[in-house]
């Protein structure tokens, strides 16, 4: 938790909070240790986590770098921690610590870049090279590291009482029905190439399933998107709803006719699982991770070729047999992944690895 800028929350929260909720009851004789950030949220309240908050998250980047790497394994050692576990990096100084590091992103493997990217690379790489064991979020992601420990795959998990079928649909002004697109407005996401899909569509289409725009903004992605659905002539089908509370997606999923994710590139594409969990079709562009993820249960289509993701938009809109059937394969997919699955894998090779005894 350290990590994440508090004011721009990610997915690392959701994983967290699961993860530890559920390794506490399935694992009662391991305790956690969470450096978190000064504002950063945490839910859990139980004698078996200590959350130190005396360093800094990555609101402050620098001071954060530094901690990660000199002042928090000293302290976690103090305090009596077995071992680490970090995301996407050793530490330099680990206090003799072992180090389970987990990756999430291949972010490392992008050409260019400034200084943030350099350390990305320098950081994975090495972290590679001494972590005691890599936790990988997909089989995709597995295939591009090479570490010399020993790795395992993890799927990441998903809140069934949260991302359920049942319950309210829609939110509050919103149409009876429409298409949903959520995700933070980051240039690999595309928000442009759903837009262009979408403009596709006939007006009465879609007049009739308004695109739904959802996520937080990220240096002027929104801004780009809101003006690309201007240039396309489909801004008065479309709707921003920016951030929005976590309690609230679950009922944006079992409204909408489908979830449209464009994206470039993914290591697992958790909105996904969430989508399919809530009874909701998925229209995804063709990539060999998401196609590990959805297994069979989602449309995949090229984005950049506008007029094949228009028709699958067109396809999932009008064909209420297709709708039915990506709805129920999601279903039966999506039960397979679970917090209670993730604890399990996760503990259980985290100990295996470290010979520790809970």
């Amino acid at each position: 938790m350290l990590c994440e800028n508090p004011r721009r929350r990610t997915g690392l929260t959701t994983l967290f909070q699961g993860f530890v909720a559920e390794a506490l009851r399935q694992f009662p004789g391991v305790n956690w240790l969470l450096f978190a950030g000064p504002e950063q949220p945490w839910e859990i309240a139980d004698p078996r986590v200590e959350v130190v908050r005396t360093f800094p998250a990555n609101d402050r980047r620098v001071a954060r770098l530094w901690a990660d790497h000199f002042r928090v394994a000293p302290e976690a050692r103090r305090r009596g921690a077995a071992a680490l576990l970090t995301v996407g990096f050793v530490p330099v100084r680990s206090a003799g610590l072992p180090v389970v590091m987990h990756v999430f992103t291949l972010h490392h493997l992008r050409s260019g870049g400034g200084l943030g990217a350099l350390y990305r690379r320098a950081a994975v790489a090495r972290g590679l090279r001494r972590a005691a064991l890599v936790i990988a979020n997909s089989q995709w992601t597995a295939a591009h590291l090479t570490p010399r420990g020993k790795m395992i795959v993890s799927p990441e998990g998903l809140r069934h009482e949260e991302f359920r079928p049942d319950g309210p649909a829609g939110g509050d002004g919103l149409p009876p029905r429409y298409l949903l697109w959520a995700a933070n407005f980051y240039p690999y996401k595309r928000a442009e190439l759903a837009l262009a899909a979408y403009a596709r569509l006939a007006p009465d289409l879609r007049a009739q399933f308004p695109l739904v725009l959802v996520g937080g903004d990220w240096d002027g992605g929104r801004a780009r998107a809101q003006a690309c659905a201007h240039a396309l002539g489909v801004a008065g089908d479309t709707r921003f709803l920016g951030w929005i509370d976590d309690a609230a997606l679950p009922a944006l999923y079992r409204g909408a006719r489908a979830h449209v994710l464009p994206t470039a590139e993914e290591t697992f594409g958790k909105s996904v699982t969430e989508a399919m969990a809530c009874g909701c079709p998925c229209v995804l562009q063709d990539l060999p991770v998401l196609r590990e993820v959805a297994e069979g249960a989602a449309c995949l289509v090229d984005f950049t070729d506008t007029a094949a993701a228009g028709e699958a938009l067109r396809r999932i809109c009008t064909d209420d047999a297709l709708a039915a059937e990506r709805r129920a394969a999601g279903l039966r997919r999506a039960a397979e992944f679970s917090y209670a699955r993730l604890a399990r894998e996760r503990v259980t090779a985290i100990l295996e690895t470290l010979k520790l005894t809970p």
